[in-house]
């Protein structure tokens, strides 16, 4: 499932064609996505000015001057794929177009409805019941070392479980859990109530470098995920653990005559359903 980059990345794609212009057209093929669309989604949102394309978590805010918000979720697989000219004929899986006052369309393709849309008056957004719960933005000055040690406080799950909560912190996942775990040298399987202290020190900044990392590198392509333009994310050249079970991991070089890291390498486990990959050495 895109995570908080490629989220950020898609949303940087959008911004430039969707910002200032008008939904002249709006197509929608098919009655549901994971959800059902809301009545009349369309002609809602046809003639509508886009006002701003957003990022809260993992979702997609396009706010309008009708007052309204549309929420996107990509899901599992959900593409938003731009045409600057004339877009070639919709494909099966392509459920949704938006076509602007300039003639761009922006197309979402979804192989396996995962993903979602939502319309929400701008009053009610905070509310919204994808939305209410959410933590902070790991980006933004409200995610710190204290907020970190408030949230962890008492709490006795694994800090891998802990930080892929969104009431926690808000986008982060899978993948990039495991990333900032091994930059903070932390093992996936200390309990949080351990981590305020030192280890929080550590842990804040490493989320805050993996994820402008990643955003930069146009985040990490999984099966499906493309950036708007149908490029390719590359930071899953610069995984330093995830997917790496058995492979030596990316520390930094270590004295001359020691081993990088253990002799079996990169670990993985199962938490919570997911896959954890870890390295036993460097991860205390």
């Amino acid at each position: 499932m895109p995570e908080l980059p490629e989220v950020e990345t898609v949303c940087a794609g959008l911004r430039p064609v969707m910002e200032g212009r008008t939904l002249e057209t709006v197509i929608q093929r098919r009655p549901d996505l994971r959800f059902p669309l809301p009545a009349g989604f369309a002609d809602t949102l046809t003639g509508a000015r886009v006002l701003s394309v957003e990022r809260r978590a993992k979702y997609i805010l396009v706010k309008l001057d009708i007052g309204i918000v549309l929420i996107v979720h990509l899901g599992m697989s959900g593409r938003m794929i731009l045409y600057p000219g004339a877009a070639p004929p919709a494909e099966r899986h392509d459920h949704i177009e938006f076509i602007t006052n300039d003639g761009t369309t922006v197309r979402f393709c979804d192989p396996r409805r995962f993903g979602f849309m939502d319309l929400v008056a701008l009053e009610n957004l905070s509310t919204h019941p994808m939305l209410k719960d959410l933590g902070p933005e790991p980006l933004s000055d409200d995610f710190n070392i204290d907020s970190l040690n408030t949230k962890l406080k008492g709490r006795r799950m694994p800090i891998k479980t802990a930080l892929l909560d969104q009431k926690i912190v808000a986008g982060l996942g899978n993948i990039y859990v495991c990333e900032s775990l091994f930059r903070a040298g932390i093992s996936p399987r200390r309990l949080a109530h351990t981590i305020p202290g030192v280890r929080s020190k550590r842990l804040v900044p490493a989320i805050k470098e993996v994820l402008t990392a990643a955003i930069a590198a146009g985040g990490s392509s999984l099966r499906d995920y493309v950036q708007t333009d149908g490029e390719l994310g590359y930071f899953q050249h610069q995984w330093d653990v995830y997917g790496r079970e058995g492979e030596q991991c990316r520390a930094a070089p270590p004295e001359p005559g020691t081993n990088r890291c253990c002799p079996d390498g990169v670990k993985r486990i199962v938490q919570s359903g997911r896959s954890t990959f870890y390295c036993a050495k460097w991860q205390r």
